[in-house]
């Protein structure tokens, strides 16, 4: 399990040879592994494999140990990653607002806040959504080794509001922590209802959570808005190109995927982690009926990854860099996106202060203005309009 204690967040200097070396012990188990049986494979689906899933566009395989350490060494080489220019934008979490529009019901306003790397509070609906919560100290299976958080979580575990529902796109170690959706399950109140892809709903029972849905891609669960509201708000597991695995025997075993969420004030769109695929305009078309201009247009708000893309030979096809996630963001219709998946943890070889800068130079490329795409500082609360 995960260290959860608070203890005082390193400052942003250059990391010690042994945070340079913690990503081989997590590629490492990406590099190795045996199948397994797929309890939930369905032969009519293209995607289902008699020992787990694949991406629809681009076969996920993973690198061999060779490459694995040509990357390291690279890494070590070149002294990579260079270490942030500035700090990471951080600002303290309006926990007023957040309160208050949590317990708003009908008249909650719409609006998501940026805990920290792909953790977002979004309420919407009426109800209070959490996106891959994730608070502990190290995205890792160790305690004290690993990727090291570069600052607290905006908002700690205890200090959010009642979480309604907890969105898992799946269970890499950066997306999926046991010690806070643990917590979360603790919250007073009773636990939220996690919405997860195939095959978690049985490792969430194995640390002791029940109230879980697990959905294949396309697939969706409706949820009672929250007090007052006169309509459910409706969650589908949308496909993304990435793949999944905890350990050396169960790469690729549970399914992996993005969120779209339908409720009569927003619609909203949570990418997970993701290599860019044809699978975004695909995402596009399934909704477009619900999406039309008559009906309010495309996805009020989209959470797209912007970090962790270098090198590019290594991480393509599991990370989408900045010009990839603007084009994301055009491929979805939407009508603004918040990149999220950086600065919190030193992933790959590119500094934590550097997808921002990228994205700036992507959106003048491709003509995205600044307010469609833009960033967060940590802890920021933006506000979004009510769908008509």
């Amino acid at each position: 399990m995960n260290s959860t204690d608070e203890a005082s967040p390193p400052s942003p200097q250059r990391p010690s040879a042994r945070r340079r070396g913690a990503p081989l012990a997590a590629a490492l188990l990406a590099a190795v592994g045996w199948a397994q049986a797929n309890p939930a494979f369905d032969p009519a689906k293209p995607h289902h494999r008699p020992d787990g899933f694949q991406n629809r566009y681009t076969e996920f395989k993973p690198k061999g140990l060779l490459e694995l350490m040509q990357w390291r060494w690279d890494a070590w080489r070149n002294n990579l990653p260079p270490p942030p220019t500035q700090p990471i934008p951080t600002v303290a979490a309006d926990r007023a607002f957040i309160d208050a529009n949590a317990r708003a019901g009908a008249a909650m306003q719409p609006a998501v806040t940026w805990v920290g790397h792909a953790t977002v509070l979004a309420q919407f609906g009426g109800l209070n959504v959490i996106t891959d919560p994730v608070f502990s100290q190290r995205a890792s299976p160790f305690e004290s080794i690993g990727p090291l958080r570069a600052q607290p979580p905006a908002l700690a575990a205890a200090e959010l509001p009642h979480i309604d529902v907890v969105l898992i796109s799946h269970n890499h170690y950066d997306h999926l922590d046991e010690a806070s959706v643990v917590a979360l399950n603790a919250q007073a109140g009773g636990p939220p209802l996690f919405i997860v892809p195939l095959g978690l709903k049985a490792w969430l029972a194995g640390v002791g959570i029940a109230n879980a849905v697990e959905l294949d891609w396309w697939d969706g669960h409706k949820v009672p808005g929250g007090q007052g509201t006169q309509a459910p708000v409706e969650f589908v597991l949308t496909p993304v190109q990435h793949w999944s695995g905890r350990s050396i025997n169960d790469r690729l075993q549970t399914l992996w995927g993005g969120f779209a969420a339908f409720a009569p004030d927003l619609h909203f769109f949570f990418a997970g982690d993701t290599g860019y695929s044809p699978d975004f305009k695909d995402i596009a078309r399934h909704f477009a009926a619900r999406q039309g201009r008559e009906q309010g247009g495309g996805f009020d708000i989209a959470l797209i990854p912007i970090g962790a893309f270098e090198p590019r030979w290594f991480m393509k096809i599991q990370h989408v860099n900045p010009v990839e996630a603007v084009q994301i963001h055009r491929d979805l219709g939407a009508k603004r996106s918040l990149g999220v998946h950086w600065g919190t943890f030193e992933l790959t070889d590119e500094p934590r202060d550097q997808p921002p800068r990228d994205l700036a130079a992507a959106r003048k490329a491709q003509g995205v203005a600044e307010e469609d795409f833009f960033t967060l500082a940590i802890g920021e609360t933006r506000k979004l309009p009510r769908r008509p």
